[in-house]
């Protein structure tokens, strides 16, 4: 085997062994502790060190055969294992380094496995990636209910669980749990098992309370080996059903990356092989398949944007410090339609705060008091709240037609339609009614903040505050620092963006911010493809080959037209040179329509046919190529200027926007990367955006 190569920075995960006597059984159990010697803020994880750790330890415990009756392995508080040491993986740049590294996990874990005495995982919280692998060679796991944290999330990054999960996985839970867990979770924005259902699915054997965890699996494990409680696991299904599954994988897979990423693919494969091959053949495929996805630039793109997403986005550049926030006691939203009352709920449920909505009658104040009731009752009904916590959150949210209920309002946002002077008539009212330490907040996608505080008093406490929609699952906040911003102003903005659980960006006060510029440039390209005379099904498949999250039509339907024309018409007024205002995209909104598709009952589109009556389209159609190469050579030359404008500080801000704002997928690495290594920033710019 090749030698191992180190990673010099790797904060060593160790494997501390213990042998403890156990009641009921003639011998003792090895329990080995997973602990990285940081608290549960810095989570354990496996690079080389690691590994060399573990199997050190288990040297030591086969040492003391016969007296181990059964092998033990858990985490430190909190943490099981959160995977393998990522930080490490830049180092890997041959496919000998990381086939090297690719088998040395195999055979450690595979000691587990392969072990005569009883195994067993006691998965006492944070499980992700390589500890879950590990935890799927023991013989038995035991589940802590309490686990925040639990999946298989490589593919997420541009990885394939490859240290036994496509083997192992599939043939313990089934093919088609194996592929909700590897595939669906992981390209669904890396989402989470619930320990409930983990346990359901089989992962683990037994959930058992988070109080005295440890010693409640030991006691089990005890009785697991003394025959008192046999561990029976349903037959999984290797006829049909099998290739089915999979089957579905790939559907869903090409839903999510449309085959721009190999790493679902590779995983379904391997994933295929455990059908039929014998382990120690499977794991040798998915040392290959590691190989090849470790020196792949789809991952070293991906790891670009999970650095900015881990680290950047949760200690944003250019932020006052925080010692100048103020408290916020009581928020106002001005709105109580479908946005404004999204908020009025986050708001609500983070800040723990009084909450009160205004609008122009009481019917639409009741109305958004009403959405927020129902948000509260649904997590009610799911199990996520008490009724005392829910009674307190509807005494807390209340609406009102006068906007003098601000007057001891901490921070006012307002949510209103999309119109200058609207805004600035609100602001103007709220200015005579708030105290002069409130806040004052505009939701605004495209328009000037400075120009909204022009005429104020005191036009140094207002702020952009750019949600993005759907605001319960886009994690991302455009901060925007007016002329007169304060930095007062602006701490409390990013204090409270941070008590939201939302990543803030600070961006300058340009027009449509970062987010909104570059796809209404990006879209732009596209629609102007179709007026010219492209189909429209042609044009939309047509960057297929990026993997974003949907097509570019389907994007202008969740926008809507009507809003993407309000976009659109603000930069051709600040940028008439490069944005301009399809007079198709008029008659879609004069039309009323909300989409160029309709849909069946199966969520299929096809063309409505009400479009070719409404558009109107040349005689010049372009290539998918052609149109795919405009595109991005206009996103080029619009990141370029944004940086040269200092829109944000640094093109690392631009690329976190639109990964955390529009779903760039991570195997680009966000924009910037992408156009890098692709040729397109030099092409178009003269240099590539990483110098």
């Amino acid at each position: 085997m090749n030698a191992l190569k180190e990673f010099p920075d790797e904060v060593v995960t160790r494997s501390l062994v213990r042998f403890v006597n156990v009641p009921g059984l003639d011998g003792q159990a090895a329990l080995i502790t997973l602990d990285n010697g940081h608290d549960h803020k810095r989570p354990s994880s496996f690079g080389p060190g690691g590994l060399k750790s573990l199997n050190t330890a288990l040297d030591e415990v086969f040492a003391h055969t016969p007296k181990v009756k059964f092998i033990a392995v858990t985490g430190k508080p909190f943490i099981f294992l959160v995977g393998a040491d990522i930080t490490g993986m830049p180092l890997i740049e041959t496919r000998e380094d990381a086939h090297a590294i690719a088998r040395f996990g195999h055979d450690v874990f595979a000691r587990l496995k392969d072990s005569d005495i009883p195994t067993f995982a006691f998965i006492n919280g944070a499980v992700m990636g390589g500890g879950l692998e590990l935890a799927l060679h023991c013989h038995y796991r035991t589940l802590s209910s309490s686990t925040a944290a639990l999946a298989l999330p490589e593919c997420f990054i541009g990885l394939a669980p490859t240290w036994g999960g496509t083997q192992l996985l599939p043939n313990l839970i089934g093919p088609d749990n194996a592929v909700k867990v590897i595939i669906e979770n992981a390209l669904n924005q890396n989402k989470m098992l619930r320990p409930g259902e983990a346990n359901e699915m089989g992962i683990s054997d037994v959930l058992l309370e988070p109080a005295d965890f440890i010693e409640e699996s030991m006691a089990w494990a005890a009785k697991v080996v003394r025959g008192d409680i046999a561990v029976e696991r349903p037959e999984v299904d290797r006829g049909e059903g099998w290739d089915a599954a999979l089957q579905r994988g790939r559907a869903v897979a090409d839903m999510k990356v449309h085959g721009a990423a190999p790493a679902p693919y590779i995983a379904l494969d391997l994933m295929q092989k455990a059908k039929t091959v014998p382990f120690e053949e499977g794991t040798a495929l998915e040392d290959d398949a590691l190989a090849t996805l470790l020196t792949s630039p789809e991952l070293k793109a991906s790891l670009y944007a999970f650095d900015l997403v881990q680290k950047r986005a949760k200690r944003p550049v250019g932020v006052p410090d925080k010692s100048l926030a103020r408290p916020v006691n009581k928020v106002g939203v001005i709105g109580a339609g479908l946005m404004a009352s999204q908020l009025a709920w986050l708001f609500l449920r983070r800040l723990e705060v009084p909450v009160v909505l205004t609008d122009l009658d009481e019917e639409r104040v009741q109305k958004g008091v009403a959405y927020v009731h129902n948000e509260i009752d649904k997590q009610v009904a799911k199990g996520r709240m008490g009724s005392d916590k829910a009674t307190r959150y509807k005494n807390l949210i209340s609406g009102s037609v006068d906007k003098t209920v601000f007057a001891d309002a901490d921070f006012v946002i307002e949510a209103v339609f999309e119109e200058l002077n609207l805004k600035k008539q609100i602001f103007a009212e709220l200015e005579s009614i708030v105290t002069p330490e409130c806040v004052l907040a505009t939701n605004t996608s495209s328009l000037s903040v400075t120009d909204m505080a022009a005429d104020l008093k005191n036009p140094e406490r207002v702020v952009g505050f750019h949600f993005f929609n759907p605001v319960a699952v886009l994690p991302l906040l455009e901060v925007v620092r007016a002329k007169e911003t304060d930095d007062a102003t602006l701490a409390t903005a990013f204090a409270v963006c941070k008590t939201l659980k939302k990543n803030g960006v600070l961006v300058a006060d340009a027009p449509a911010f970062v987010v909104n510029r570059l796809l209404t440039r990006f879209l732009g390209e596209i629609f102007a493809c179709v007026d010219e005379g492209t189909e429209i099904e042609v044009a939309d498949r047509s960057v297929d080959s990026l993997g974003l999250p949907m097509p570019p039509f389907v994007l202008l339907q969740l926008v809507g037209p009507a809003v993407a024309r309000h976009v659109a018409g603000t930069l051709h007024q600040a940028f008439p040179d490069r944005f301009g205002v399809s007079d198709n995209l008029d008659r879609l909104v004069e039309a009323g329509k909300s989409s160029v598709y309709v849909w069946d009952a199966h969520g299929k589109p096809s063309l409505d046919p009400d479009i070719p009556s409404i558009m109107e389209f040349g005689s010049n159609p372009s290539s998918p190529e052609n149109i795919r190469e405009r595109a991005l050579a206009a996103v080029a030359d619009e990141a370029r200027r944004m940086l040269d404008e200092g829109v944000v500080a640094a093109r690392e801000d631009i690329d976190l926007c639109m990964i955390l704002g529009a779903g760039w997928p991570f195997h680009l690495g966000g924009i910037t990367p992408y156009l890098d290594h692709s040729g397109i920033a030099e092409k178009v710019t003269g240099r590539t955006f990483a110098e």
